[in-house]
């Protein structure tokens, strides 16, 4: 019996079939297919039951299972310890990142490609998604690390966090709205917004979370209009007088959208924090602890408010 075998075993049984299987192991059918027969010839009983629709484990299989997944994880543990010490990281982590998270003061994608110059042994996946199914992946351990907006005053216990980004919301209107009246005022009472049609960030997002919470307190539902992933969209769609733009301020883009005022939102002050987050037990791996490291040396410790 060889690791390999019993990769392959778990591979095929977690894409249902061979076909799907030898092209993420990047083999053909037929060398796949042996190879498991071997196996089964080796324990003297069948491990999967094939079918024309779907390939699944036999009860012996099912039995298997668990057993070769551990196989297969102690001796990626022991790579890992190996390469740790040798100063090399291979394997994989992902990193999660809310879209606009970090605007333009982090520039992710030479970040990545520095690190992953630095290890070239190491897969590096980047996914964006909204805050709180990042929260709950960080949770499941699908994701390593990620940027995200809190959805609740805090982030969920089990993941430890440091806020990178802390921004009050604002307001961007468009010339001669009337929330810019008078002309000098510094600021835009929440409730000013209470019938206005809002443009926002979606569901599931640290700024949304926010303002639905603030409004609530308030008394009022806010009246979203139109929401986005990209806060520079709903810059463009305040810049055509389609409603007032909900942000953090210094994401508004007048160059891009044209000319808009923003102003923070008052009465009571509301804030959006971006935070780098992971489990609170540490990063899994050392791929996964070294890819922290470097964040925390790359992002901005945000300032205690006052």
């Amino acid at each position: 019996m060889e690791l390999r075998q019993l990769r392959y075993f778990v591979t095929v049984v977690e894409e249902g079939g061979f076909t799907r299987a030898a092209a993420r192991l990047h083999l053909s059918q037929p060398g796949l297919s042996a190879q498991i027969r071997q196996l089964e010839k080796e324990l003297g009983q069948p491990l999967l039951e094939r079918s024309t629709r779907a390939v699944t484990p036999t009860d012996v299989g099912r039995s298997v299972l668990p057993y070769a997944r551990a196989a297969l994880a102690a001796a990626d543990a022991v790579r890992h310890a190996v390469d740790e010490h040798a100063g090399l990281l291979r394997g994989r982590v992902t990193l999660g990142l809310v879209s606009g998270a970090t605007g333009h003061a982090f520039d992710v994608a030479s970040f990545l490609a520095d690190f992953h110059d630095s290890h070239p042994g190491l897969e590096i996946a980047l996914t964006e998604d909204t805050s709180e199914r990042m929260q709950a992946a960080l949770l499941a351990g699908e994701i390593d690390i990620a940027l995200l907006g809190p959805t609740g005053e805090e982030p969920p216990p089990g993941l430890a966090h440091r806020t990178v980004i802390d921004a009050p919301l604002g307001a961007a209107v468009a010339p001669g709205d009337l929330l810019l009246t008078p002309v000098d005022r510094a600021d835009i009472p929440l409730a000013d917004l209470r019938d206005r049609p809002l443009i926002c960030l979606p569901r599931g997002t640290g700024v949304r979370a926010a303002l639905e919470r603030a409004c609530a307190q308030a008394g009022f539902r806010p009246r979203i209009a139109f929401e986005a992933a990209a806060p520079q969209v709903l810059v463009q769609l305040a810049a055509r007088g389609l409603g007032v733009a909900v942000l953090p301020l210094g994401e508004e883009e007048p160059g891009r959208a044209g000319p808009l005022r923003a102003l923070p939102i008052a009465r009571p002050r509301i804030r959006a924090r971006i935070v780098l987050a992971w489990p609170a037990t540490g990063p899994a791996s050392p791929a996964a602890r070294a890819l922290l490291d470097r964040l925390r040396d790359a992002l901005p410790t945000a300032p205690v408010p006052s």
